[in-house]
């Protein structure tokens, strides 16, 4: 199963990259790290897709930073995606917002919590866009097959599954590489995201913390096993970030990171 992203291949053995940060904190933050990411991944020669979330609708706290929402998310997305001339992408929560992003963005992203929601895929599927569905922390990755099933029920043949960890036991996520080679056995396109699979769940109480110093890796671990794309949130500044700081990968070591995630890929299909 192949097709592509605007001018990104998917599964066709070449991985590519969604990197962004977490949410869209404003559109000045937005528009800086877009830019730099550009001029990363061209430099380094990394097929890109820009992501951010218009709204954190699943903080641990209810007093946490949630996002500019989908109407103006969505449109800085979409002017982003416009002028770089890359594909841009955000989760959605509700079917409402699959029609909102879908004017905008290339990519639909079904959160974790929300991947067997009928109604959700549905309206994913039949807006035409490439839709990417994170497997559920509940989930074995054999399960994943009743996603793909509901997906093509509704007429979409282009998405991806990405894995993000299983919960191993309380605040906890483990990443079982073996999920990525039965994934992608199935048939289904399987993307590896580092920064959420470091994630520890309400770990910090009020907040979720995170053992951001192995999302590289467990990066190196997932190209190395043959994934069609890696997804890893960065930050200029993760200490700050309004979310998901603990787990994010600093800009500045996004370069390096890069070229050695491409040198271990070439290295391991040669």
């Amino acid at each position: 199963m192949s097709f592509t992203i605007q001018n990104i291949l998917v599964g066709g053995g070449e991985p590519f990259f969604i990197l962004g940060p977490c949410a869209l904190e404003s559109e000045a933050f937005a528009w800086e790290m877009a830019r730099a990411l550009k001029e990363i991944t061209t430099r380094t020669g990394s097929p890109f897709v820009f992501k951010a979330s218009f709204d954190k609708a699943n903080r641990t706290s209810v007093s946490s930073f949630r996002g500019p929402g989908p109407q103006e998310g969505c449109r800085i997305l979409g002017e982003i995606g416009k002028e770089l001339q890359v594909p841009v992408t955000t989760d959605i929560h509700t079917a409402e917002q699959a029609d909102i992003a879908a004017q905008h963005v290339d990519i639909l992203q079904i959160p974790a919590f929300l991947c067997r929601q009928t109604d959700l895929l549905e309206a994913a599927a039949k807006t035409g866009r490439v839709v990417n569905v994170k497997k559920g922390q509940f989930l074995a990755p054999w399960d994943t097959i009743n996603i793909a099933d509901k997906l093509r029920s509704f007429g979409c043949e282009k998405f991806f599954i990405t894995e993000r960890g299983t919960t191993f036991g309380y605040n906890n996520l483990v990443a079982d590489m073996r999920s990525l080679y039965w994934i992608r056995k199935s048939g289904i396109p399987v993307v590896f995201d580092a920064t959420h699979s470091v994630q520890r769940p309400g770990g910090l109480g009020g907040a979720t913390g995170g053992d951001g110093e192995l999302a590289p890796v467990l990066a190196r671990a997932a190209i190395a096993t043959g994934v069609d794309g890696l997804f890893m949130e960065t930050h200029s500044n993760p200490a700050e970030a309004l979310s998901d700081g603990p787990n994010q990968i600093p800009l500045e070591d996004m370069e390096p990171l890069l070229n050695k995630l491409l040198a271990i890929h070439k290295a391991s299909h040669a």
